[in-house]
């Protein structure tokens, strides 16, 4: 299996920060998985993602995507190849769906007829009729709805990663669960390395083959969720699983 995400003895400080918001991390992200990334807010979870499309530059050490160091390439032609989703969803007002999903082909110049097929595509792929939604603007969409288009335009361009910044927090429980399932489909279908930010313990274990723990900028375990679950590493990871382990309890 290829590495598609290497972190080499990775530092992240800030200017005038006391403590490293990533320190000396290191891991390796296989070609294919859906890793979540889970910790408390400031644990260094969404600095460690930002760092591989280069929003962040990290401090020491070396990130590699698909065995190159993203240092020696250019930031804006590495995002090009990187889907990134966020929980503000960030969809252009003034555009339709379809005008907000085309944004990269359009930058990366496709022809009109290849960028209309990719649409209809991804508008199906995320369970939204491409007649009755690529002509409406955000504002004319549900949370749960604006949230499948900002995944379909991270999809555009058909990358190989995508990066997903806990793109459900701001949904309600119901629509979450339901764009869980759609998600985990659409990673089945895709193949594609998907990296998930989250601070929600059920979903983490939920989605990812693999669960990333982080506190105070280090990783604690990097294990399956079933490995997490039933050998926690350390008495943080315990604690995190305990609430889990509480709440099935609590169903019975």
């Amino acid at each position: 299996m290829s590495i598609a995400v290497e972190f080499k003895d990775v530092t992240k400080k800030f200017a005038g920060a006391g403590a490293n918001a990533v320190d000396h991390v290191s891991f390796q992200v296989e070609k294919g998985e859906l890793v979540t990334i889970l910790g408390t807010s400031g644990c260094g979870k969404t600095t460690l993602m930002k760092m591989i499309n280069r929003l962040y530059d990290p401090t020491s050490g070396e990130i590699d995507v698909f065995g190159e160091d993203i240092a020696r390439t250019d930031p804006v032609l590495l995002r090009r190849k990187i889907g990134y989703v966020i929980q503000q969803i960030g969809l252009f007002p003034h555009m339709t769906v379809a005008k907000n999903i085309a944004t990269v082909p359009d930058i990366l110049k496709w022809d009109k007829e290849k960028t209309d097929q990719r649409i209809d595509e991804l508008l199906k792929l995320v369970n939204l009729d491409p007649e009755e939604y690529k002509s409406r603007y955000p504002a004319q969409l549900s949370g749960g709805q604006q949230q499948r288009v900002g995944l379909a335009r991270a999809l555009a361009a058909d990358p190989q990663i995508m990066l997903l910044d806990e793109p459900f927090g701001a949904i309600d429980a119901i629509n979450r669960s339901n764009l869980q399932d759609e998600l985990l489909a659409i990673h089945r279908r895709s193949g594609k390395t998907f990296l998930f930010v989250t601070h929600d313990v059920t979903e983490a274990l939920k989605l990812g083959t693999k669960v990333m723990i982080m506190d105070r900028g280090r990783i604690q375990q990097f294990d399956t969720p079933r490995e997490v679950l039933d050998h926690p590493a350390n008495d943080y990871v315990a604690s995190l699983m305990k609430s889990v382990v509480e709440g099935l309890e609590f169903l019975k």
